[in-house]
């Protein structure tokens, strides 16, 4: 082998391309060397000839078809029509194609992504061309392919869009996913939002379950940062479109315009009425001319019903609607001959404390005052008389057509028994009562229904003291009086129970004279003195100066001691006893039998001394010296006493 055929055949050895082994992406690219080729495994080549000009960079390859500027500018305008990106960012795209199952996403980026059609369930309209926003989570997966999540990104950017949503009350797209406690849980933007049951609509929603799975249009009403807490409403859309269809049907509203509208709901206290996009109120006492519990007893949920406009507000957009004007009222059908004096006859409707209605016919009621009930004086309630559903019959007291009031009264049924009340109780008659009421005066006792009586507190006991009339009966217990007098025009029988006896203090004033001692008892005690209980069951009082013992101690509770009379009065029935007294006139009178002794004696000195004067003229030799012994020892008694 010639040294230019060697030649040849290194530079086509030199020639043969290197090989590329390609494997997945997270493998580099080795470029291998060919192997060696022995000089003796290639056959020789023939002999070429080289020209002197020969482009060994243009060797085996393509002609240029463009020159450095033209290539410059088409690699620059290449460039622009991609986007930088980074991986975990949140960027906008466009939606170029969907199908049954996923939405294919350009973002600018060398190749487009690829997302689920379930991360757009909540919005169903979704097309191509739409913009949508899209978390990059790879810009080459492991097919080469890049990597895109829209529902990582409404999260991302969830709580700015709600937040901006709700501080500029913006109508936003939400899906319902499911039915939860008193409402249903929403996907907005990502978030799970709470939607109330009260603020699906403006009519109350029996059924939840027909929401779910369903597109729905909201606005945020309430939203706490610090347990991220999301509250949407359906319920406000409506009413700002009814606010604008209020304010049109209320300004064609007319009192007594009669109008066609659906029971939307029902309370105890009325019904609302839808009236096409605004609501009225039909109260319970316009439902009906009678009387009813509830107004179930009248209308239906959903029912279709005419009403008739009573009275409206357009500032506060209130409706007052009436039902049972529509018809006749009932007072025009009530006879025409019914007159004062008349019965008639009804069922109690209504209770009060004060008294009865009665229905006389539908919608006609009367009340019967409790005082119209009984003739009896003192007080009492209706329930004491009458309960709802009785039958009754009754007199009529007044009757005003024009007013539509009637008075009924049900004591008028039986005779007055004050009519001929001092036949039946004549003065100093007696009869057997019944205790009805107590007061710091008296007791109230009824001889029959009707006929009430007074028996004054001081006309219960002749001799004792009573303070309150407690002390002396019960309420309910049966007592024996005596009419004191008759006052037929007030109707007042003035009575008494002392009276039944003879009165003791024509006895006492013979038994209790004054300077008698008797045995008494304390029984009570006061400021003044204290109360004794004497014989027989009277009572005296002691004032506090004659309550001091002969040791100078004072007389005390409950003690039995010795009691002088030192006041009777029969008129006042008053006893006035002292105990001091006693023991200070047995001073007086001991000091006294003392004085007269000492006074006896002194006269009969005087007496004896002057016998002796007498009889000083005719002496005896004897006696001279005694008699003047004598007579010295009586005149020093004398003196002495004198100075005593």
């Amino acid at each position: 082998m010639t040294e230019n055929e060697n030649i040849i055949n290194e530079e086509q050895l030199n020639e043969v391309p290197a090989v590329e082994n390609t494997v997945d992406e997270k493998t580099e690219v080795v470029a291998e060397a060919a192997p060696e080729v022995k000089p003796e495994a290639v056959k020789p080549a023939k002999k070429q000839q080289i020209p002197g000009d020969f482009d060994w960079d243009a060797f085996d390859k393509k002609s240029e078809k463009y020159n450095v500027a033209e290539r410059s500018k088409l690699e620059g305008m290449y460039d622009r029509t991609l986007s930088a990106i980074n991986d975990h960012e949140v960027i906008d795209g466009v939606v170029v194609d969907k199908n049954n199952r996923e939405v294919i996403v350009n973002i600018g980026f060398k190749s487009d992504g690829i997302i689920p059609l379930s991360e757009f369930r909540y919005n169903p309209h979704l097309k191509v061309g739409d913009k949508v926003e899209v978390y990059v989570e790879n810009q080459e997966g492991a097919g080469g392919q890049l990597q895109l999540s829209h529902k990582k990104a409404r999260l991302l950017r969830a709580w700015d869009r709600v937040n901006e949503a709700y501080e500029k009350e913006e109508i936003i797209t939400g899906y319902v996913k499911s039915r939860t406690k008193g409402g249903l849980i929403v996907d907005v933007f990502g978030i799970e939002a709470f939607l109330p049951g009260s603020q699906i609509d403006v009519k109350p929603i029996r059924d939840y379950d027909i929401y779910v799975d369903k597109t729905m249009e909201f606005k945020v009403v309430k939203i706490n940062h610090e347990y991220k807490n999301v509250v949407v409403s359906h319920k406000a859309l409506i009413e700002d479109e009814l606010e604008q269809q209020k304010d049109e049907i209320i300004s064609k509203l007319e009192k007594g315009q009669v109008l066609e509208g659906t029971v939307k709901n029902i309370t105890s206290y009325g019904v609302f009425v839808d009236l096409g996009g605004v609501d009225g109120l039909v109260h319970i006492t316009d439902l009906s001319w009678g009387r009813i519990n509830h107004p179930e007893e009248i209308v239906q949920l959903d029912q279709k019903i005419k009403v008739v406009i009573l009275d409206f507000d357009e500032n506060k957009k209130r409706i007052a609607l009436g039902l049972k004007q529509l018809t006749p009222h009932p007072w025009d059908a009530l006879d025409q001959n019914l007159k004062i004096g008349d019965k008639v006859k009804g069922k109690v409707v209504v209770i009060a404390d004060y008294g009865a209605f009665v229905e006389v016919i539908p919608g006609v009621e009367g009340l019967i005052h409790v005082s119209e009930m009984s003739w009896s004086q003192h007080l009492r309630t209706a329930q004491d008389f009458l309960k709802v559903n009785d039958e009754v019959e009754a007199v009529i007291l007044t009757l005003d057509r024009d007013e539509r009031k009637m008075s009924l009264g049900m004591k008028q049924l039986i005779p007055d028994p004050w009519a001929n009340i001092q036949q039946r109780y004549p003065v100093n008659s007696r009869h057997t009562a019944v205790v009805r009421n107590f007061t710091n005066f008296g007791i109230f006792v009824e001889l029959e229904e009707g006929v009430d009586g007074l028996i004054h507190i001081s006309d219960l006991h002749w001799s004792k003291k009573i303070k309150h009339p407690a002390e002396f009966t019960k309420i309910g217990e049966s007592i024996e009086v005596v009419v004191l007098s008759v006052d037929e025009e007030n109707r007042r029988l003035s009575l008494g129970h002392k009276q039944l006896e003879e009165n003791p203090w024509d006895v006492f004033e013979s038994i209790f004279t004054v300077g008698s001692v008797h045995k008494g008892t304390i029984i009570g005690t006061s400021d003044k003195g204290m109360v004794v209980s004497l014989p027989y069951g009277v009572e005296g009082f002691a004032p506090n100066r004659h309550l001091k013992k002969e040791d100078g101690s004072q007389a005390k509770m409950d003690e039995s001691i010795d009691f002088k009379v030192i006041e009777f009065s029969k008129e006042n029935k008053k006893i006035i006893l002292s105990h001091s007294r006693i023991h200070e006139d047995q001073a007086i009178l001991a000091r006294q039998a003392e004085a007269d002794t000492k006074s006896g004696e002194a006269k009969s000195t005087k007496r004896v001394v002057k016998i002796i004067n007498e009889n000083l003229e005719r002496p005896t030799l004897g006696d001279l010296d005694v008699l003047a012994d004598l007579k010295e020892n009586l005149e020093k008694e004398e003196k002495a006493n004198k100075k005593k």
